[in-house]
């Protein structure tokens, strides 16, 4: 790491006050203040019926608000605000920090970005995917393109891109705005998140503060999971508008926490993530080119995991002392595009992107005899990436629409390990130092038409990825292949897909179905427990796979005040290669609900329910998991009411699970052995659950 990104980090650090106890407290009384004395007549509006389930509102796109509250209640990360969205469904290790999968498909092939940046977690064992390191309420917006169904978001979106974003207004005047919220709940949940923007109409500053609290939560069994966590965020940004056609800003953040999980030997007690970022901005009145933008971004991640912060510690076979395992990843990336037009008809946005990353590891097997911080950091892995793509929207008449993509990217990895553990023993790397080069491609072309008969839009699209295997798939602790220690040369995964469907809305009305059909050519397949002469390991295997299934929801107002919606999901899959069900695919899910509002008040209440999953493969599935055996259905009601006593305060509370069932998901880990806890075959979900959120807006 340079002097100067150490450097800038380090005053980053001296800059943000993000003491977990003060800055997301100070910014929530704030806004909170400031609410309270500003115009009733200029304060933004909230809305006050809770979010059970966002909707497809044009094709293969779902756009939602993560500042309002919503039910079942998710935890302050990434990946359970996502489990709300139909197709979505979340791999639950503990409280926090669980992976999320769409469609059956997880890791990498659900590309993230954090406002246009891509944030990549340490862990070879999944404590900290990407989405452990958002903070959901901090943004504006949530943007999820489902499909590989566009080449703007990165490469590899095999399955769907996911976009945390946030909204920048030039000021037209000096002033102020801002939102914060507290949650209290079940379990000693509390959640405070504070967001204030002040500036002038050339300059700005912007401050966010997070914090999130829970104590192990009980099933409804009235067992305790070892689940509890502790999670703060700053972020500080400093920008510049000249004009309302440019925008200059240079951004920072922080982050930090805990987490106890229950499906592993050790918990996570450090997430520090820092961030840099600079981004510029340009509306241009030329007749071809219309904008402009660049972006430039630091990550730097360091987590830490052991067996005896969190828990009491117990020894085992594989950990007979207290053990650390310290590993960090450094992320340098950019991007630039163009937004063209040439005439009326056609539209085109250009650019490139690249991205280079960086994975180390350090640890001690003795904490009390051979302190990990003593511990020279080794290199295990780097990874680069370099592409540039192009997508292109043809207006074919008045009603339709031809969207094309094309995306080509040029790829590096280096196998850095010298030495492989296996079983006890340190042997060595059969690929050590090996270099690897790809070029892939990917593209779509889709097709979108506006109904005479009605307000009805119809949309089919194939797509086409080439994913280059990730380092968990790669270089993770304990992946091999059947022939080799090594995974390193395990074949890039090819994905072809058919995406089809329709929208209506009307008045009173609105639903949208979306379907598809995948062909995956050396899909990466993780097979854990695989006998390799004398032992069992995990193993990496390019398998033939495909997929169907598809995604429905519906809304429709019984009376002004009345709505009743409805979604369905549901996800089929096969492995072509073994003549057996894909592993780690969700049942079919449908959620029902009824939403009463009018004026200050709504109320509302959600009906979930699951079936029973009877396609599996024991000990197959993805990097983040693997099919433990079937599981039953179940069905969860949920309740929730809210007040708003004024324009830009809203007050809403809830029950989530209301008859505390005990269930678990078909996508979770297995329960560990964890001192003082009930051990069960997949991590529970949590009983009934109480609690309140006050938001505000001005």
């Amino acid at each position: 790491m340079s002097a100067v990104v150490t450097g800038v980090r380090l005053a980053l650090r001296s800059i943000i006050p993000v003491g977990a106890a003060t800055l997301a407290p100070c910014l929530v009384s704030a806004t909170v203040l400031a609410a309270a004395a500003s115009d009733v007549s200029s304060t933004r509006e909230l809305e006050q019926v809770v979010v059970t389930a966002p909707r497809m509102t044009a094709p293969l796109l779902v756009v939602t608000d993560p500042k309002q509250p919503r039910q079942p209640l998710p935890a302050h990360d990434g990946a359970d605000y996502l489990k709300a969205i139909p197709g979505f469904a979340v791999i639950r290790k503990g409280g926090t920090d669980g992976d999320p999968v769409f469609r059956g498909m997880a890791a990498s092939r659900v590309n993230l970005l954090i406002d246009g940046q891509q944030v990549l977690g340490g862990c070879g064992m999944r404590m900290d995917p990407p989405t452990a390191y958002v903070f959901p309420e901090a943004y504006d917006r949530v943007v999820v393109i489902k499909g590989p169904q566009t080449v703007l978001q990165g490469p590899g979106n095999s399955a769907a891109s996911v976009s945390f974003e946030r909204s920048v207004k030039r000021f037209s005047e000096p002033g102020a705005v801002g939102t914060g919220s507290v949650l209290g709940g079940s379990f000693g949940r509390t959640d405070l998140v504070g967001d204030l923007r002040l500036g002038t109409p050339d300059v700005y500053g912007q401050l966010t503060g997070t914090r999130a609290e829970s104590d192990d939560y009980t099933d409804g069994n009235g067992n305790e999971v070892h689940s509890r966590y502790l999670r703060w965020s700053g972020n500080a940004a400093l920008g510049w508008t000249p004009d309302d056609q440019t925008r200059l800003e240079l951004s920072g953040a922080l982050s930090d926490g805990e987490a106890a999980y229950a499906d592993r030997a050790m918990d996570g007690v450090k997430f520090a993530r820092d961030n840099l970022g600079l981004r510029f901005e340009r509306q241009l009145a030329g007749p071809h080119v219309q904008a402009i933008e660049a972006q430039a971004y630091y990550n730097y991640v360091d987590h830490v995991m052991d067996n005896y912060s969190l828990r009491e510690f117990t020894p085992s076979m594989t950990m007979p002392f207290p053990s650390v395992s310290n590993p960090d990843r450094e992320t340098t990336g950019g991007r630039f595009t163009a937004d063209l037009a040439f005439g009326e008809r056609f539209t085109a946005t250009v650019g490139v992107d690249l991205q280079e990353n960086r994975h180390t590891l350090r640890s001690t097997m003795n904490e009390s005899m051979m302190p990990y911080e003593a511990m020279q950091r080794a290199e295990d892995g780097r990874f680069r990436n370099a592409g540039v793509f192009g997508e292109l929207t043809l207006q074919a008449g008045p009603s339709g629409r031809v969207i094309t993509g094309l995306r080509i990217d040029d790829w590096y990895a280096k196998d850095s390990r010298e030495m492989l553990r296996v079983g006890m023993a340190a042997v060595p790397n059969p690929t050590a130092d090996e270099e690897r080069n790809a070029t892939l491609f990917g593209g779509f072309g889709r097709y979108e038409r506006d109904l005479a008969a009605g307000p009805f839009t119809v949309f089919a699209g194939l797509g086409h990825v080439e994913r280059f295997p990730d380092y968990w798939e790669l270089l993770a602790a304990g992946k091999e292949t059947a022939t080799s220690l090594s995974a390193f040369h395990v074949r890039p995964e090819k994905t072809t897909q058919l995406d089809t469907g329709l929208l209506y809305e009307s008045s009173r009305a609105a639903f949208s179905v979306s379907a598809f059909y995948s062909e995956v050519q050396d899909y990466l397949l993780i097979q854990s427990n695989y006998p390799k002469g004398m032992r069992r390991t995990t193993i990496t295997r390019n398998v033939e796979a495909s997929t169907w299934g598809g995604e429905a929801d519906a809304v429709y107002a019984l009376l002004p005040s009345l709505k009743l919606t409805g979604t369905l999901a549901y996800t089929r899959g096969r492995n072509e290669t073994d003549a057996a069900p894909l592993a780690q695919m969700p049942p079919l899910e449908a959620r029902l609900g009824l939403e009463f509002s009018r004026a200050e008040w709504s109320a509302g209440a959600l009906l979930r329910a699951v079936a029973e999953q009877d396609r599996y493969v024991v000990n197959q599935g993805n990097i983040v998991g693997q099919d433990l055996g079937p599981t039953a259905g179940f069905t969860v009601l949920s309740l929730n009411g809210g007040w708003r006593p004024r324009a830009g305060v809203l007050l809403t509370a809830g029950v989530d699970n209301l008859f505390d069932r005990a269930y678990a998901e078909h996508l979770s880990r297995g329960g560990a052995m964890v001192s003082g806890y009930v051990q069960t075959t997949q991590v529970n979900e949590p009983g009934r659950t109480l609690w309140f959120k006050l938001n505000v807006a001005y």
